[in-house]
């Protein structure tokens, strides 16, 4: 197995090269040379060093951890509550937890720089989106409720779905609660 620099990995990536006790080992002796970096327990990364500006490690994202995560356990995950309205622009509140709406199992992972990821169990309905836009956008009124959203949220929809094509989000519009299409419709407009 090759990883590149920024690599995300498991200790079950290297089965089959040793015994669970000698994989552990090595792993544990690299982070100990600073060869890797352990992000969340059972989650390491070989990570990238940036030099030119004297940053050094460049750790990986709580997303990027989600993601890696979410291919490893073959789940999808969805950006919810304050994450997925930064994400988007509707929020500048920079959640120090990071929480994703999954298929896959529940559960919060402590990260090593002191915030977490948590994923929580949805039906696959609420998640299954064509559209990556249309589910974020979802995913993000639904945590801001209907009561809470302005007029400057519909206007930065609005600029989100500017290069989305209208049949692209429409073809979700059976995921979405119809106070949410309504928005979406009056966006596009």
């Amino acid at each position: 197995m090759k990883l590149g620099k920024g690599s995300i990995f498991f200790p079950d990536d290297f089965i089959g090269l040793g015994s669970p006790d000698a994989i552990r080992q090595s792993l544990t002796r690299l982070h100990k040379e600073g060869k890797i970096i352990r992000v969340a327990q059972g989650v390491y990364c070989y990570p990238e060093i940036e030099e030119k500006l004297g940053l050094g490690i460049i750790y990986p994202s709580s997303e990027q951890i989600a993601e890696a995560i979410a291919r490893r356990d073959q789940a999808t995950i969805v950006p919810s509550g304050a994450y997925a309205l930064n994400v988007l622009g509707l929020s500048t509140q920079v959640p120090m937890n990071y929480v994703f709406l999954t298929d896959g199992s529940e559960r919060y992972i402590p990260l090593s720089n002191g915030s977490g990821i948590t994923f929580k169990n949805r039906v696959p309905k609420n998640i299954s989106f064509q559209n990556r836009l249309a589910m974020l956008i979802t995913s993000a009124l639904r945590s801001l409720k209907k009561e809470n959203v302005e007029e400057w949220h519909v206007k930065r929809i609005g600029e989100l779905l500017k290069n989305e094509p209208k049949e692209s989000v429409m073809a979700d519009f059976k995921q979405m609660p119809v106070w949410i299409r309504n928005i979406i419709k009056r966006a596009y407009e």
